[in-house]
């Protein structure tokens, strides 16, 4: 999946891929862990993330000239996010994150 080599063991790359909100972490000692299990089943065409009150929203996906939708509410947890890391949806639903390299 990664090309080249990593500059030290303590460097963290991860790779998110839109299509199957997935999160590829190499060359770090940690991976990503789970902060929340909610199980959400997600819809064909739309786009989830963690909004910034720490519930799990969705979006229509822009696709061929037509424009998304507005942000869409579809699970209340009201997690609290702690700076340096990305929060995301992992393939099971379940909200996790994992630490940025170039976070201060």
């Amino acid at each position: 999946m990664f090309g080249g080599s990593f500059v030290g063991q303590n460097i963290l790359t991860y790779y998110i891929r839109t299509l199957h909100k997935e999160v590829y972490i190499k060359g770090g000692s940690t991976m990503a862990e789970k902060v929340m299990k909610i199980g959400v089943e997600r819809e064909d065409g739309f786009l989830y993330y963690i909004d910034k009150d720490g519930d799990v929203a969705r979006v229509q996906m822009a696709r061929g000239g037509k424009k998304g939708g507005k942000p869409k509410k579809v699970e209340k947890t009201g997690i609290k996010k702690e700076k340096g890391y990305l929060y995301f949806l992992d393939k099971k639903g379940d909200i996790s994150r994992a630490k940025m390299v170039n976070a201060k």
